[in-house]
């Protein structure tokens, strides 16, 4: 072979798409170590076989991107399709083919390139799978229960006890259940009952007449009437005194509002969704809260997990917050640096969701055009967090971030066994198995198949 053999061998040596060459009798002739990487097939295996029998790609049979080239002479550029590789796993491929000529331009075969895309596609899966629904974003499997359950229940009229403690966003599901409802063009109207004392929530609540009390000036329809077509939020519904609760529950069972001052009753067609960060059954055990309203609204439950048990949404929701802050402001704050993005997934989060928002806003105010660094952070973030497995020096972005946070997550649920962790995961084992390699995610010591 002369220095422009070698030279071109070494080329196709080392670059990162696979290249392979096949003569007029469809064997393959050269096989680079990128193939042999992607495919998982070695090249003394693949060499002196057809094609076909190595790749039995999706195209082989009916419309093979070579067979064409050969037929026409003209390249085919990023064809897209799949082969199957060793595992039998299905990976995702770009084809790109041309002619082989010798010195006197008869043609002797011919040569394609494929590159991976299952790094693409496992992107795209995240971003269609990214579980959505309204301003409730999530990735993570603890959240997957209430994505499952909330198309189903926005499609009914129940009432929804949505339980979860402060700040992990239970008026952001009642605002989702309400906008995926039926009476999604009607108003939502929520209201804290905690945040009143009992004179004034009662008129919040239903409303009142003039006169009916000093400065009563007007008329004033309660949060009943104004969500009439609509949904009525009830937060912190284990917050309302007994009192109260006996014509809160007079109203959910007749759907008639009486404001104060007046006799005459008005009918309202409203959804009941309430919230509570109290065990509204112990509650209830003890007299607190009375049995009959508890059953009334709690026909159906939700309950949203605290942030420490879906810290690969972290990196998610803060990006999130990012996107949004540079909305309102006209900023270009850029990301969150992989340091600070640490110090977010050590801390154990008591306020939840709502305390992440007030961390990154207070880090965006600080922050330049740049992405957010760790002194830009409230100082107790990191006088109160836990110590937090390392996040690799070469991890850029915090998409990376999640994905590896979901996977170790995923392996400390199904105590290291790779196979359970990639089925929850909905991902092949190959596929778990690669993205930990390239994540520099050390396999557990035990891999969990031999729990008693």
């Amino acid at each position: 072979m002369d220095d422009t053999g070698h030279s071109t061998e070494a080329i196709l040596e080392s670059i990162s798409d696979g290249v392979f060459t096949v003569d007029r009798d469809w064997r393959v002739v050269s096989f680079n170590r990128a193939a042999e990487t992607i495919t998982g097939i070695t090249r003394d295996e693949a060499i002196g076989r057809r094609c076909s029998d190595v790749f039995h790609s999706s195209l082989c049979e009916v419309a093979c991107p070579l067979r064409r080239t050969l037929e026409h002479g003209d390249p085919l550029i990023d064809q897209p399709c799949w082969f199957v590789d060793v595992t039998g796993e299905r990976i995702p491929i770009s084809v790109s083919t041309a002619v082989l000529r010798d010195t006197t331009g008869a043609t002797i075969g011919g040569a394609e390139t494929f590159r991976d895309l299952s790094e693409l596609e496992h992107l795209r899966k995240e971003l269609a799978g990214r579980g959505q629904i309204g301003d409730l974003i999530t990735c993570s499997a603890a959240m997957r229960p209430v994505l499952q359950l909330l198309p189903a229940v926005a499609a009914t009229p129940s009432t929804v006890l949505i339980h979860g403690e402060t700040g992990t966003g239970k008026e952001l599901v009642a605002r989702a259940i309400h906008g995926a409802s039926p009476r999604a063009a009607g108003p939502f109207v929520a209201i804290n009952c905690g945040a009143f004392p009992d004179s004034l929530l009662e008129s919040e609540l239903f409303g009142h007449a003039r006169g009916a009390f000093t400065g009563a000036t007007n008329d004033r329809a309660g949060c009943f009437a104004r969500a009439d077509g609509g949904t009525l939020f009830l937060d912190e519904i284990g917050e309302v005194s007994p009192a109260l609760q006996v014509r809160l529950l007079r109203v959910l069972q007749d759907r008639c509002v009486v404001p104060l001052g007046s006799d005459r009753p008005r009918r309202v067609d409203v959804r009941i969704l309430t919230a509570t960060n109290r065990d509204l059954a112990e509650l209830t055990a003890d007299g607190a809260f009375r049995d009959d309203l508890y059953y009334r609204v709690n026909v159906v439950r939700v309950d949203l997990p605290p942030l420490r048990d879906r810290r690969e949404d972290i990196p998610l929701l803060a990006e999130h917050f990012v996107e949004r802050f540079n909305s309102q402001h006209g900023r270009r704050v850029t990301g969150i640096a992989p340091h600070a993005l640490q110090l977010l997934f050590a801390h154990t989060w008591p306020g939840n969701v709502r305390e992440l928002e007030n961390a990154i806003e207070h880090a965006f105010v600080l922050c330049g055009d740049g992405p957010i660094q760790p002194q830009h952070l409230p100082r107790e973030l990191a006088a109160h967090s836990a110590p937090a497995p390392p996040l690799d020096d070469d991890l850029r972005g915090s998409r990376g971030a999640a994905e590896a946070a979901a996977i170790r997550a995923a392996l400390e649920r199904n105590q290291g066994n790779r196979l359970a962790a990639a089925r929850e995961l909905g991902v092949h084992k190959s596929t778990l198995f690669r993205r930990m390699h390239t994540l520099g995610i050390t396999p557990p010591a035990r891999d969990g198949r031999s729990r008693s």
